[in-house]
């Protein structure tokens, strides 16, 4: 029965069937409000000072990039047996509830700093989010800058 359900479900009503419109309708907008979303995010993201991120075309993640991560902290994150990513990743998590996945978990380029999002959530939620993301980010710079230290790219 589960196999049969998984069936109906993934292949749809047939074109011309009582549920076909209302069927088409529903998956397009599903389909529109996933793209809008992943625009948002990718927007959001990239106009954050010090955060870079390429579209989000063929999944429902995100993958930014931090390129002004404050020395201080690569530093801190190393002599405590973690990664920079992994260090801001939580820090993300405890101040704004934002729960990403550290890049370095993924077999990142050398040196490469960054994070694994979604753009799952509704619209507004990411809007709420994507504000979160920034107020964190300047916090943790600021948090980790030093005087004499520079932000690395």
């Amino acid at each position: 029965p589960g196999q049969i359900f998984t069936s109906l479900m993934v292949r749809g009503p047939a074109e011309g069937g009582a549920s076909f419109e209302s069927h088409a309708a529903e998956e397009a907008a599903i389909f529109n409000s996933l793209k809008r979303r992943a625009e948002l995010l990718v927007r959001g993201l990239n106009a954050i000072p010090g955060i870079e991120c390429e579209s989000a075309d063929g999944a429902m993640y995100a993958f930014p990039r931090i390129t002004n991560m404050p020395q201080r902290a690569i530093e801190t994150a190393k002599a405590t047996g973690t990664t920079p990513d992994n260090m801001y990743a939580l820090s993300l998590l405890e101040a704004t509830g934002i729960c990403v996945v550290p890049a370095s978990g993924f077999g990142q380029a050398e040196g490469r700093i960054g994070f694994r999002t979604t753009f799952l959530p509704g619209e507004e939620e990411l809007e709420v989010a994507v504000t979160k993301f920034a107020e964190h980010h300047a916090a943790f710079c600021e948090m980790w800058a030093d005087d004499d230290t520079e932000l690395v790219a």
